[in-house]
């Protein structure tokens, strides 16, 4: 039993020994000054690889394989336009341009579906082509609280075009929008126009039958005349000449109709005030729906870009070597380990 356990304490020293040594080659393996070195020895197939794949980058980064595209972009402000809820005006600026509305109008002016080479057959034509829209149509708010339009395509004038028509329809639907709310008011104030019309030409009538009917038509003058007339104080001639039946028959009617003269006469005041009011409201409300306003303040005009923003030919190849260049390097770990565990089991 004595050996047995002094045995099993020797083979369990050994596995230690053994798990140690090898950490220790792990580490030296992995160790920089060992990185170095094995660069060093493996250097010329690493120069032959990185080379190679330095060049296939070249050329598959070309426009044989890649279509270059090129970025046209155009930056403005919202202007004459009013912010609904909390939101700011150039929030609500981009709402707009990113309405279905405006893709709508873009994707059948350009004509976008074959412009893109999309299968209207497709079964996901339009998720794809609307997809592929904002794929190349990016809208962004700036830190200056304007907004960015940029448009990537693969011909420079066709990207600067449609940062233009992107802004032209942004002030269409805008109108359009304004119109409609402005074309509400003008109803409105219509209606309230032509009811203020019917009452003021029903108090003019009333006025009118006062007048023809009753002799009634103004109320402080004539009251005068007529007392004046009722006391015999007419021309200083003790009343000879004053018609006193006329008189007598004004008197009446003015203590019959002269508070409906009074009323009707206020009323049309009143009602005459209102209307002048309301056709001030009307007429502006009709100026603005009749007006042609633009709603964006353009600071950066969009322009066709003479040189490519896509793809980055040195980007690509740097990319492509320094990842081929780690690729190898650890297919040569892989190798370095592999003949160093057949060296330490020989």
């Amino acid at each position: 039993m004595v050996e047995e356990k002094r045995s099993s304490g020797i083979n369990k020293s050994n596995k230690e020994l053994y798990w140690d040594i090898n950490n220790i080659e792990m580490d030296k393996f992995f160790n920089s000054a060992h990185i170095v070195s094995l660069i060093a020895k493996w250097k010329y197939h690493l120069i032959s690889i990185v080379g190679i794949s330095a060049i296939l980058a070249i050329i598959f980064s070309g426009p044989t394989f890649i279509t270059p595209m090129y970025k046209s972009y155009g930056v403005a402000y919202p202007a004459n336009i009013e912010p609904y809820s909390e939101e700011s005006e150039t929030e609500q600026m981009l709402q707009v341009l990113n309405s279905k509305s405006i893709v709508d109008s873009m994707i059948v002016k350009f004509d976008l579906s074959k412009h893109y080479d999309i299968n209207p057959e497709y079964q996901y034509f339009k998720t794809l082509l609307v997809n592929t829209y904002y794929d190349n149509v990016h809208i962004s708010k700036t830190p200056f609280e304007s907004v960015r339009i940029e448009v990537m395509d693969r011909d420079p004038d066709t990207a600067s075009m449609m940062v233009e028509s992107i802004f032209h329809y942004y002030d269409q639907k805008i109108a359009s929008l304004h119109k409609s709310k402005y074309k509400e008011v003008i109803d409105m104030y219509g209606e309230q126009l032509a009811r203020k019309r019917t009452t003021l030409d029903s108090l003019k009538t009333i006025l009118y039958t006062l007048g023809t009917e009753q002799g009634i038509i103004e109320y402080g003058s004539q009251s005068q005349e007529i007392m004046r007339g009722y006391l015999k104080t007419v021309d200083n001639n003790n009343g000879s000449g004053i018609n006193t039946k006329e008189v007598e028959r004004l008197m009446k009617n003015m203590e019959k109709a002269s508070g409906q003269l009074i009323e009707v006469v206020q009323m049309l005041r009143d009602e005459a005030g209102s209307y002048v009011n309301i056709k001030l409201e009307y007429e502006m409300a009709v100026r603005f729906y009749n007006a042609k306003m633009t709603y964006s303040n353009i600071i950066t005009y969009p322009y066709p870009s003479d040189k490519k923003s896509y793809p980055v030919r040195w980007l690509v190849v740097v990319i492509g070597s320094l990842a081929t260049f780690i690729f190898a390097l650890l297919l040569i770990f892989l190798v370095e380990g592999k003949r160093m565990n057949k060296q330490e089991q020989s």
